[in-house]
């Protein structure tokens, strides 16, 4: 398993050690709005950095073996939100191979073998073949990214995952021409992930985006969390991470990712067809139809009973990404 080193430029005095509280908090807040605004690439970047230098100091959990990012300048890529505790991302998730409770994960993916791993490429691409996880990791630059994650099912968290944008994969692969999406393959191995075969979904777990949505530098190759490698239950060694999409869109534990002129057919869409579209934009005007998508609550700040915060259009990446859904409805396509 390759290492990285974390960059040393973290080290350095923090924004907020060295500024009076509410004067942080107003740069903040106007950093903010200068990055929905779409002010530019610079002021955008400048906000990111600002804010990963405010999130910087999270304890590392210490479980697994570290891996470090660099500071993104991709805009929008670092959440000025309060991360979600470490215990909370890696203890409560939906990974339906190891059991549907949300601990059932944590408890039981320990079964699960990430080495050796690999990563297949085929369809429409001059370059498809298997990567090692090896050669991924070393592919492009580890980022960290500080993402809010929205499940269809009214929660929420804000994570800092470690990867590089999926487009600097798919540039390498080189798409044919009449590539339109890309379809994405979770292992399936009831060997080592014991509700494989269950009645619950078609496996493997398949997802799929359009190839501009793949080619967004939102779109994260994700590899690692919280400045180490992906715990088994968050999908290690290796994920998909679409901040604007709803959580099952972010397909776990890849083994294939394929290039397609058919929209892909995706495991939740073959499920329920009428509550789960392929797109799964993150919508507070479009309704799941069991409950309403308008409010959520963030996983270890809102109690059960406590008042919902509201949802953000697009999960609050609506500057970023909302041009790649132009003149489309967004409640027939949801």
């Amino acid at each position: 398993m390759l290492i990285h080193t974390r960059d040393p430029s973290l080290a350095t005095p923090l924004p907020s050690e060295i500024t009076p509280p509410e004067v942080y908090a107003g740069r903040r807040r106007w950093l903010q709005q200068l990055a929905l605004t779409g002010a530019g690439t610079t002021l955008g970047a400048w906000a990111a950095r600002d804010a990963l230098a405010q999130q910087a100091p999270y304890a590392k959990p210490g479980k697994l073996a570290t891996l470090a990012g660099g500071r993104s300048a991709v805009a929008g890529a670092v959440s000025m939100d309060k991360l979600t505790e470490y215990k909370d991302a890696a203890g409560y998730n939906n990974f339906y191979e190891f059991g549907t409770d949300k601990a059932d994960p944590a408890r039981n993916a320990h079964t699960l073998k990430t080495s050796p791993w690999a990563v297949e490429i085929d369809g429409l691409v001059k370059k498809p073949g298997k990567l090692a996880l090896e050669d991924l990791l070393k592919l492009s630059p580890m980022e960290e990214r500080v993402y809010r994650l929205r499940c269809v099912e009214g929660w929420s968290m804000v994570i800092p995952w470690v990867g590089y944008s999926l487009a600097d994969l798919i540039r390498r692969v080189e798409p044919l021409g009449s590539a339109k999406y890309v379809e994405f393959h979770t292992l399936a191995d009831p060997k080592t992930m014991p509700f494989v075969g269950s009645r619950v979904l078609d496996w493997p777990y398949v997802e799929g985006l359009r190839l501009d949505e793949a080619m967004h530098p939102l779109t994260l190759l994700a590899f690692g969390m919280y400045g180490e490698v992906l715990p088994n239950q968050n999908g290690a060694p290796v994920r998909l991470v679409v901040p604007w999409k709803y959580g099952f869109k972010s397909a776990k534990s890849l083994v294939r990712i394929r290039f397609t002129d058919k929209e892909p057919g995706t495991a939740w869409n073959k499920a329920a067809a009428n509550e789960y579209g392929f797109y799964s934009n993150v919508n507070p005007e479009v309704d799941h139809p069991r409950w309403s998508q308008a409010t959520e609550r963030r996983i270890g700040e809102d109690g059960l009973f406590a008042k919902k915060r509201k949802t953000l259009k697009f999960n609050g990446y609506e500057a970023q990404v909302a041009s790649l859904y132009a003149g489309m409805d967004l409640k027939k396509f949801y």
